[in-house]
């Protein structure tokens, strides 16, 4: 399949690459990896990251507007976005053939091409992989693609404490820490946090609810992210702030939005991705979301974390 991809993408003197919405750094790593990996290799081609930007990942990368005309006859690369309901901008359907790159359960095979590794950390895992096994044929990989890449490793591993951290996962970053960026200045990006945040992180540690079952509990409504002035994409990002309380195996984050209740979830063990997919939602094994839109709806999700967590 990494051949096939890399032939379909040597056929297009355009390619647009998309990720998903409320994008995370492997979202930001994976896509601006391969594009800035694919401009190093193709100098003569169009190639654009495309969709709404996540000004606290700003830093990472800055991406590209273009008209819909752009996209006739362009080849559309999809990276870390497991159904297409979550592709940020529509217009990846104007494309004339479409390319998925991921690594969640396959539940919505889309694209014309498909590849999917469920065994990896991150998509940016799956890109450096990429470049490995197509170097010989074309790929050149540099600096900015190496530090974009590492930073969807590190972000989507938890800094290599997450589960899905494998061998390949510590070699890779190995490899491309080789490469020149500012290691340090980018884990200061990553991983400063704004006092305002904090002061919600201290609220978090102080009112979740842990239950007999350990199961975890916490409701973020909308007064309460107002009163510490902190929005609902900033309060998600503090959802593994739980992860080292002891006893806990499972919990989830419901964040309130506008006109929706997000749902994070998060596990030490017992498999949660099947309770966010009862609920039009899906994930990881260990780390999934969904969104439900009444406080019913919330009680219902509870009992489900409590009953996989029971079993386990």
């Amino acid at each position: 399949m990494k051949e096939k991809i890399l032939e379909t993408i040597k056929a297009y003197e355009t390619i647009i690459v998309h990720r998903h919405v409320r994008p995370d750094p492997d979202a930001y790593g994976s896509q601006g990896g391969l594009v800035e990996m694919l401009r190093a290799s193709f100098p003569g081609k169009k190639i654009f990251a495309v969709g709404t930007e996540e000004p606290s990942l700003n830093f990472l990368n800055r991406l590209d507007v273009i008209e819909d005309d752009m996209y006739q006859q362009a080849l559309v690369i999809v990276c870390d976005t497991a159904n297409q309901e979550r592709i940020c901008d529509e217009r990846y359907r104007l494309g004339e053939k479409l390319v998925k790159i991921d690594h969640h359960p396959n539940e919505d095979p889309y694209g014309d091409l498909l590849w999917v590794d469920t065994s990896a950390s991150s998509v940016s895992e799956m890109i450096y992989d990429f470049y490995l096994s197509q170097k010989d044929y074309g790929l050149v990989m540099t600096d900015a693609a190496a530090r974009l890449l590492f930073a969807g490793i590190v972000g989507d591993t938890g800094r290599f404490l997450y589960p899905s951290t494998t061998q390949r996962t510590f070699d890779y970053a190995g490899e491309l820490i080789r490469y020149d960026f500012d290691r340090t200045e980018l884990f200061n990006q990553m991983y400063e946090t704004d006092s305002k945040v904090m002061k919600l992180q201290g609220f978090i540690m102080q009112n979740f609810e842990l239950m007999p079952s350990g199961a975890g509990v916490l409701i973020l409504k909308k007064d309460l992210l107002q009163r510490f002035n902190v929005t609902p994409s900033a309060a998600s990002q503090l959802v593994s702030s739980l992860g080292n309380v002891k006893g806990i195996k499972a919990w989830c984050f419901f964040i309130e939005e506008e006109d929706q209740i997000r749902v994070r979830l998060r596990s030490k063990g017992p498999v949660i991705n099947e309770i966010a997919k009862k609920y039009n939602g899906g994930g990881h094994p260990l780390a999934a979301g969904a969104s439900v839109h009444s406080w019913e709806e919330v009680e219902d999700v509870t009992k489900d974390l409590e009953a996989v967590c029971m079993e386990a």
